[in-house]
């Protein structure tokens, strides 16, 4: 009897300190008649279903409230030159935003966009000239995320606000590189976000005039973040950004949009890190109730 008693003090011991780590869980947004309605890009190869699930994970609830058109392998083609018979499925709603708001990019099912960060679509969409716009991603299959840029840079077309196709290009080729290095030179997501824009707040700032130029800069934010690349991703960096000096993007126009990327991707790091800590906490909580329960069964029946 005092052996079942003390079993049923252990077991409500440890409910209760499990319902410690348990987090509850927990939007309205009007229409700018002055900058007109969101622009709502579909993609072209969503089931029936799979673009109703969409257009309620965008918030679309009436069609008439948007602008909507849906992007296909053929615009691909058009916009980046990629392959025509490319699978489309992100999707993506644009809110023109008043000037001097700056740019806002958020993936709303970031388990399903596998590659790319909301701070690399924000890099490479003013690399592309984008800006003061909201921005949101949504796919309900998993897809690298790489081909919601060209249905933004469709939404511009269609909207009458063309982008420059050469900037089109290299902001396509940023988000390539970005993601190459995440894979090949075992980055995270954020170190390569916050490198890329470290690199473009340096060019802002120091407007480099020759490709030396450019390779002293991406040596410097390397060593600042303390980040080893081989020569050939190193490499890789220094041909995007002398691609940029030649195309003359004045980043200078959209710093305090850089700022707010870099500030952006450095609470994602100190997150993360807080992260670690915190879950650090619950495997040795756990490592420790463990033991204590192994000595409890030993005292009972050793």
């Amino acid at each position: 009897m005092k052996q079942y008693i003390k079993l049923t003090a252990l077991f409500t011991l440890i409910i209760s300190l499990l319902t410690v780590f348990v987090v509850p869980v927990s939007a309205d947004e009007g229409i700018n008649e002055k900058l007109g309605v969101p622009i709502v890009v579909y993609g072209g190869n969503l089931t029936d279903d799979q673009k109703t699930q969409t257009k309620k994970l965008l918030e679309v609830t009436d069609s008439n409230m948007v602008d909507e058109y849906t992007v296909t392998g053929e615009d691909l083609a058009k916009y980046i030159g990629g392959n025509s018979k490319s699978r489309m499925f992100s999707s993506a709603k644009i809110t023109i935003e008043e000037e001097g708001k700056g740019l806002n990019v958020s993936i709303i099912t970031p388990e399903n966009i596998t590659e790319v960060t909301s701070e690399m679509y924000a890099n490479a969409l003013l690399t592309a000239g984008v800006e003061n716009a909201s921005v949101v991603v949504a796919s309900p299959v998993k897809v690298s995320g790489h081909s919601a840029l060209t249905g933004i840079y469709k939404a511009y077309d269609e909207e009458g606000a063309q982008l420059d196709k050469e900037r089109m290009a290299l902001a396509n080729e940023e988000l390539n590189v970005a993601t190459d290095l995440v894979s090949s030179a075992g980055l995270s997501k954020e170190q390569v976000s916050e490198l890329i824009t470290q690199i473009k707040q340096a060019i802002a700032e120091q407007n480099p005039a020759t490709v030396d130029d450019i390779e002293r800069i991406v040596k410097e934010q390397l060593d600042k973040l303390e980040i080893s690349l081989s020569e050939k991703d190193r490499q890789m960096l220094i041909d995007l950004f002398e691609k940029m000096r030649d195309l003359n993007i004045n980043f200078d126009q959209v710093k305090s949009q850089l700022n707010d990327i870099a500030s952006k991707v450095q609470n994602k790091i100190e997150d993360l890190i807080a992260d670690e800590g915190f879950w650090d906490n619950i495997g040795n909580f756990f490592k420790q109730l463990f033991d204590a329960i192994s000595k409890f069964f030993a005292n009972i029946f050793g």
